[in-house]
């Protein structure tokens, strides 16, 4: 960029920074969790990524829970329900954010046939009536489900992506920003709605930005969440192209709004938010969703923390390493141990499959401390008891503690 290093950060305060900016300085709070706090919470993320993977939780309510401990999942579904204060976009992956982030993303949806990936664009490309068919239907009986066009799905193995035509139809449009989400079924389907039946008037007329505004802003926002960050964690965190992310970390070094820093041991040029707390310590203990932002870009997560993190949920299980859905255990300033979980809901008890230490901590603070954070996930899921299996080289400790 050029601009000169203006400071130079020790590894393990860009971690503290790091964890600051995520939330983790902030103590739980003591009684019960109200609206005011998550909206705190997810302003602050500014992203909550959606996955479909239920074995554990829906991952959107779980960073919820790793900042502010037990809270009522229908309060986060009543603010992007029945508040309209979340929308359903594509920005890390699928996510709820923030409507002040809408008018952001207008480009993106403008320019779907750019981003979208290919059926999407295929369909609307050679099937122009169909979309339309399709919008109509949404426009005269709306709210609408994929599963309400009844046709008849593509004979491809899997399941996953194998969608029929009516739901690509909808995807496009949803993509393109026509239609949203008006919310989900019990069974995590989308309900799509017309978007100006469903977002506030306020921000429908809001501005629409330039498409360099708009990435410049959502770089900034990035940087807010982030603390500290590369150029390819900003860019990273609304999956923004390389040569418009950089051009905007530049204006905003330029204006101030960035500054450029070395951070021990990063080995790449990065850049420091102004308004960035420096804490001294944290004091903190979490369970991280995979989809966590603390966590998503796991070159971060090793830069960081020097922890090594994989998703293994589309590796045969007899490949995986630690497990299938398997959270990162955040104690303190530092990823201590990881543990593979399960809600087995028939039985009524949460399922630790296994458990892994890092190297060269305290085994046994680790285990209590990791004892009564998954007690408290059991008596959030509503689940009676925690159960921890033989697999791990933390298992036998944390079995020893668990409550």
């Amino acid at each position: 960029m050029g601009a000169p290093v203006i400071d130079r950060l020790p590894a393990a305060l860009a971690r503290r920074i790091a964890l600051a900016a995520q939330g983790f300085t902030d103590p739980r709070p003591a009684g019960a969790v109200d609206t005011r706090q998550l909206r705190r919470m997810a302003s602050r993320l500014a992203v909550l990524q959606i996955d479909s993977v239920n074995v554990l939780s829906r991952s959107h309510y779980l960073p919820a829970f790793s900042r502010l401990g037990s809270y009522p999942r229908e309060a986060l579904d009543d603010l992007a329900g029945r508040r309209r204060e979340l929308f359903e976009y594509w920005a890390h992956e699928a996510s709820l954010l923030p409507v002040r982030l809408h008018p952001y993303l207008r480009w993106r949806m403008a320019a779907a046939e750019e981003h979208a990936w290919g059926s999407m664009v295929r369909i609307q490309r050679e099937r122009p009536g169909y979309v339309r068919e399709v919008l109509e239907r949404v426009r005269e009986a709306g709210p609408l489900k994929a599963s309400d066009l009844a046709e008849p799905r593509p004979d491809r193995p899997g399941s996953m992506w194998n969608w029929h035509a009516g739901k690509v139809a909808l995807e496009w449009l949803f993509y393109s920003g026509v239609i949203t989400t008006r919310g989900r079924t019990a069974g995590f389907e989308r309900v799509y709605d017309l978007t100006e039946r469903v977002l506030p008037a306020a921000v429908l007329q809001a501005p629409t930005p330039e498409p360099a505004d708009a990435v410049r802003e959502l770089v900034r926002t990035a940087a807010r969440a982030l603390g500290v960050a590369t150029e390819r964690d900003l860019r990273d965190y609304f999956r923004l192209r390389p040569p418009a992310a950089r051009a905007a970390v530049a204006e905003l070094v330029e204006s101030g709004e960035l500054l450029p820093v070395a951070v021990d041991g990063w080995g790449a040029p990065a850049w420091l938010h102004p308004e960035a707390r420096r804490p001294r310590w944290i004091r903190t203990r979490a369970l991280l969703s995979p989809f966590d932002s603390l966590v998503w870009e796991r070159p971060r997560v090793e830069r960081i923390f020097g922890f090594r993190y994989r998703l293994e949920i589309y590796t045969p299980a007899a490949q995986r390493v630690h497990g299938y859905y398997v959270l990162p255990f955040l104690l303190g300033d530092r990823l201590v141990a990881r543990v593979d979980l399960k809600a087995d809901r028939q039985a009524g008890v949460l399922r630790v499959q296994s458990a892994f230490a890092e190297p060269g901590v305290d085994r046994a603070e680790v285990a209590s401390a990791l004892a009564d954070e998954l007690a408290l996930m059991a008596g959030w899921m509503l689940l009676e008891a925690v159960v921890v299996e033989e697999r791990g080289d933390l298992a036998p400790e944390l079995a020893a503690v668990v409550r």
